[in-house]
């Protein structure tokens, strides 16, 4: 189109360019053109109009996500230009689709889908969204179920292995480290199925596809899995964790621990859906299933009182990050790969990854234990490191450490920590800085259909509040110096916990704030 129009001093001209786009995934080719134009036809020619709907649309998200901070302006900017960014990238319209871990700002990873989404997105979608939304997303994994069984068939293995790297559901990353070995992947897509079901309490999509998505991961790992008879328990070698600067090893504590529990959580739920449900589980299987549970080979050291995070761990030199200099920073931008791997340090929450997925099978004291020995390793070059290292540190008493945390998963874009914001933004990660401040700060867990929270004051804010969905119920939390202020908002009475003690959340409640 060319516009030709001349004008005089001070005079203003203004073009209006209304846009729809199509695509081939919904509307065949020759009928694009006609369906776009009755698309435009059908949102009317109103600039003003368009506008206000648009507004109207972000303010009904915000008043549900928007977390205030007051006391430090950098805090507040990072959470919410993070929150923005997420929803602008996906907000669950469409089961078809997932989470790019660029979003549409980047080239990086080309769209792709990864482990990111069930891991670190989905607890977010969960508080801050309809059910539907998250749902969507298990949907999601459940229509690529026959992509996994054929990914699975390609190692020669039984069940089915998501992928690590998809577009369709077929593998597609082309690192052999990652693609045939950095299976703890296939226990994330079961664990959002269980984070689902425990935080909204419906059922219905676990006792029908989510059963058969379970089924499906846990023949896989069954198969897996080898029996050593010298140590007479069930081992699982040549993998990689979820530190990536390590590769190939044996007996990666947090992999053999996912395995376990997914093995654990389908036989359960088979046993409590089988009257329910069409899917078959014979009982030599059910058997063998649990022999593997039983026998489950895991790492640990009794005198320094952690979990291993593989094998040969200990046998590295152990040094802490402090003995780097900043010009060997970020690593993976100035160590050769072969350096990294046979180094102490560690890209990411490994074990510690595990101690947050199952925090209630695990003591404080066994938390500070592998916290104070882990993270003195980790250089958090992963976007996805530092938030899980601040929800624990939260929880242990280490407020300050949380708080550094906390500022570098929520303003790892706008200050670009890692050296490398210009691929594109970490859309997966800036969950994290959501998780930091409700898992870290207000400690809000979920554990066996029971809400609760601890809350915490970083030192440098003067209060925080935030708003979450929780079985269709709405509340309100805010956290000052000295008082935690909760309030139902929307929804029946609601039991929680607060430091421990249970309350019946009615209207307004207000509790005093414990000092660490």
């Amino acid at each position: 189109n060319e516009f030709e129009f001349f004008l005089a001093t001070g005079e203003i001209a203004r073009l209006e360019k209304e846009v729809v786009v199509v695509t081939s995934r919904d509307v065949t080719e020759e009928k694009q053109i006609s369906h776009a134009q009755t698309l435009l036809q059908s949102f009317g020619s109103d600039f003003s109009a368009l506008k206000a709907e648009h507004e109207k649309a972000w303010h009904k998200r915000w008043a549900l996500s928007d977390v205030l901070i007051e006391g430090d302006k950098a805090a507040q900017q990072g959470i919410r230009f993070n929150l923005f960014q997420l929803f602008s990238t996906y907000y669950g319209e469409d089961e078809r689709l997932n989470i790019g871990p660029k979003g549409f700002t980047g080239e990086k990873y080309g769209g792709a889908t990864y482990w990111d989404t069930e891991a670190f997105a989905v607890p977010l979608y969960l508080a801050l969204a309809q059910p539907e939304v998250t749902k969507n997303l298990l949907k999601y994994r459940h229509k690529q179920l026959p992509e996994a069984y054929y990914n699975a068939d390609k190692l020669g293995l039984k069940g089915a292995l998501y992928p690590m790297v998809t577009f369709n559901g077929v593998e597609c990353h082309n690192e052999w480290e990652i693609t045939f070995e950095e299976i703890h992947r296939n226990g994330s897509i079961a664990y959002a199925i269980y984070n689902y079901t425990n935080y909204t309490g419906d059922t219905s999509y676990l006792k029908n596809e989510g059963l058969e998505v379970l089924i499906a991961i846990s023949r896989f790992w069954a198969d897996r899995v080898h029996y050593s008879k010298r140590n007479k328990a069930y081992m699982i070698h040549g993998v990689t964790g979820p530190n990536e600067y390590e590769n190939n090893v044996n007996n990666n504590w947090f992999t053999n621990k996912i395995a376990s529990w997914v093995l654990q959580y389908t036989l359960d739920n088979y046993q409590k859906f089988k009257n329910e449900t069409s899917l078959q589980l014979a009982k030599e299987e059910q058997k063998k299933w649990q022999n593997i549970i039983d026998y489950m080979y895991f790492p640990t050291d009794e005198d320094l009182g952690i979990f291993v995070q593989h094998d040969t761990f200990l046998d590295k030199e152990l040094m802490t990050k402090d003995s780097l200099t900043a010009d060997e920073l970020p690593l993976s931008q100035h160590w050769s790969w072969d350096r990294i791997l046979r180094s102490c340090f560690i890209k990411q929450a490994d074990v510690l990854q595990g101690l947050y997925y199952f925090g209630d099978q695990y003591s404080l004291e066994e938390k500070t234990r592998n916290f104070n020995f882990y993270e003195p390793m980790t250089v958090h070059e992963s976007s996805l490191s530092a938030c899980v290292h601040a929800i624990l540190a939260a929880e242990i008493g280490k407020a300050d450490k949380a708080l550094e945390l906390y500022e570098r998963t929520a303003r790892l874009d706008l200050d670009n920590y890692n050296n490398d914001t210009q691929d594109g933004l970490h859309i997966t990660s800036m969950t994290g800085s959501w998780l930091a401040i409700v898992h870290g700060f207000a400690q809000m867990k979920t554990f066996n259909e029971t809400l609760s929270f601890a809350p915490i004051l970083p030192k440098t804010w003067q209060s925080y509040a935030f708003h979450i969905n929780y079985r269709a119920c709405l509340l309100f939390i805010q956290v000052s110096s000295d008082k935690i202020e909760l309030q139902l908002k929307k929804g029946a009475p609601l039991t929680i916990n607060i430091y421990q003690k249970a309350y019946t959340l009615t209207d307004n409640l207000t509790i005093k704030t414990k000092t660490i």
